[in-house]
């Protein structure tokens, strides 16, 4: 009996380490991406990454290959590389969304950004503690990303206002739904995640994971909250 305590201890406090190496991670990627945005828009570049849309465009395409690179690499690469490319990932988002700065006033970002955390913390804490299983949300929450994201396509050429709002609360609902689900995820990971390089690579992805949902629900929320200049 006092075997199995220890063992049950034992795997408890890995998991817990785990969770703590995600959110260390998660944590460090939003700060690069709070300071790079900063000096962004401080600098002249911004205006060029403003009036430049191929420029503009050629950073997303390459923050959206460096996700689809470590989702799908990630077995493959070591450790140091996926730590390597979530870093270079947060500055590169740190320069696309510079542009918001230009865009809202500093005051209503940073008051919307406070929310946003609470929000998310409230929602990850959420997924950490419940006794339910959340897995059965998954299959919605896709249909949901997939549908929000057809709906923000059809919308940039429609320019329906009715549409921007419905489509930015519902993003709000689906974050915060997919904050819960990806945070028991990443807790069941950490309790059979072995190996110092493998559970590198996987606080990484869920330091992403979680990074892309604070940064959509801040995205979303800024829609809804956030006082333009």
């Amino acid at each position: 009996m006092n075997s199995e305590v220890m063992n049950l201890s034992i795997a408890e406090v890995e998991e817990r380490s785990f969770i703590s190496k995600v959110y260390r991670w998660m944590g460090l990627g939003l700060i690069l991406t709070a300071l790079t945005a900063y000096f962004v828009v401080n600098s002249s570049f911004v205006y060029t990454l403003a009036e430049n849309s191929i420029l503009f465009y050629g950073l997303i395409i390459a923050e959206l290959g460096l996700v689809i690179y470590l989702s799908t690499r990630i077995q493959k690469m070591s450790a140091e590389t996926a730590t390597a490319a979530f870093i270079v990932y947060s500055v590169l988002n740190g320069v696309t969304l510079s542009l918001i700065l230009l865009i809202y006033t500093g005051a209503s970002v940073a008051s919307t950004f406070l929310t946003t955390a609470l929000t998310f913390g409230a929602m990850s804490a959420y997924g950490y503690f419940t006794k339910r299983d959340l897995t059965s949300m998954r299959s919605y929450l896709m249909m949901g990303l997939v549908g929000l994201i057809i709906a923000s396509v059809i919308n940039m050429f429609w320019a329906n206002s009715t549409m921007y709002w419905i489509i930015s609360y519902a993003g709000v609902l689906l974050f915060v739904g997919l904050t819960a689900y990806d945070t028991q995820k990443i807790k069941k990971i950490g309790a059979v995640v072995e190996g110092v390089q493998t559970t590198q690579k996987m606080a990484i992805m869920g330091a992403l994971t979680l990074y892309l949902d604070f940064i959509n629900l801040f995205l979303f929320m800024l829609r809804i909250l956030g006082n333009r200049k």
